[in-house]
């Protein structure tokens, strides 16, 4: 299915080299202050053709609101936003028909779909789609913005092995890292991360990174106790991004070579109510929020389109050959997922939030 959620949902369309790809948000509260720029600066977000390697397309995101928005203000309806196709070049795609490309989706599309896949630019597969779920993701920003006070950031923890050096940041540092060429809180890891980057380029190879998401205090009580777990949800949601591989709440993995007692956080009183004195389960018990902030790590793989011979299968043929890819593409998808994943947490808060109720379906009058 190309939709997720249950009270506010989106449904995705469009192709990397059709005429558009897309969005619907359902369920969007009427009230709620949205403009143009609100969606364009989340677009602009994921470009980086300030590094040409990371985006070589550089499409300028020429979009469309068409409807559900008036007069500066969501209806209650569905919004419809559409983002047109301008830089498309299918050619170097056509001697890559039926000769899917190692690691990339092209394989798993074709063995369900057979021949009506679309093959251009990954088709529905390409990191292109996810920039219709970060023009949802605006919306949902917005929505959560002014109805809960919740705001959602990222930052890049590590790019083609060269990490951060802290781990004393705070949310303010996450998202003045936007500020600098790559969000990282550590200008040597940004240099370092930018030089690696020119250099893989010129190899003709790929890298891949992890990110991490983090949101301010979320409201206790998101997530139902089992299979509605906030958490899972989050999870799936961000699974949905191709390029994604693994998703780690809170100190993650290390958790696991912890005793219960280095671990645990301490349940403490602060400002009146129970608090975690550490979070590091990522503000989430039994799958739901407990009013703590969310924070979680994502993994990307390298892009699997580079310009070193592969081996693969002419499916036409059933022949072993070997292609080398030749047209344009991004060294490393990390940075422009990271801002889906971002999308994808807010859609996930705003649907949790309104099916617990803390979100009329009218929010000013």
């Amino acid at each position: 299915m190309s939709s997720i959620g249950v009270l506010f949902r989106i449904v995705t369309f469009g192709e990397s080299h059709g005429v558009a790809i897309g969005v619907v948000v359902d369920g969007v509260p009427a009230g709620v202050a949205v403009s143009e720029e609100d969606v364009r600066r989340e677009l602009n977000r994921r470009r980086f053709c300030h590094i040409p390697v990371l985006n070589p397309r550089c499409e300028d995101e020429e979009f469309q609101i068409l409807s559900g928005i008036k007069d500066g203000f969501t209806e209650g309806t569905p919004i419809a936003i559409v983002i047109w196709n301008k830089r498309a070049i299918s050619d170097y795609y056509q001697e890559l028909w039926m000769k899917p490309r190692p690691n990339h989706a092209d394989l798993a599309w074709y063995l369900k779909f057979g021949r009506f896949y679309d093959h251009r630019g990954g088709g529905r597969s390409s990191g292109r789609e996810t920039a219709a779920r970060i023009a949802a993701g605006a919306i949902a920003k917005a929505v959560l913005r002014q109805t809960i006070g919740v705001e959602v950031s990222s930052h890049l923890v590590e790019l083609g092995g060269v990490s951060i050096s802290r781990d004393d940041y705070t949310f303010e540092d996450v998202v003045k890292a936007w500020e600098k060429p790559l969000p990282m809180i550590d200008d040597e890891a940004v240099k370092g991360a930018v030089d690696l980057l020119i250099k893989t380029a010129t190899e003709g190879d790929s890298v891949g990174g992890i990110g991490e998401v983090l949101t301010t205090e979320v409201p206790p009580g998101l997530g139902e106790p089992v299979f509605d777990k906030l958490k899972a949800d989050l999870a799936k949601a961000v699974f949905s991004i191709g390029t994604v591989v693994g998703v780690e709440f809170g100190l993650g993995f290390r958790l696991a070579r912890m005793r219960g007692s280095e671990a645990n956080d301490q349940i403490v009183l602060r400002g009146g109510r129970p608090r975690l004195e550490t979070n590091r389960v990522g503000g989430l018990l039994g799958g739901m929020s407990v009013g703590e902030p969310i924070r979680f790590r994502v993994a990307f793989k390298p892009t699997p389109s580079i310009r070193k011979p592969q081996r693969t299968v002419d499916l036409s043929k059933m022949e072993e050959t070997t292609i080398v890819f030749k047209g344009r593409y991004d060294v490393s998808t990390a940075p422009k997922a990271l801002v889906a994943a971002e999308a994808m947490t807010a859609i996930v808060l705003v649907d949790h939030a309104m099916r617990a109720g803390l979100i009329p379906r009218v929010v000013k009058k």
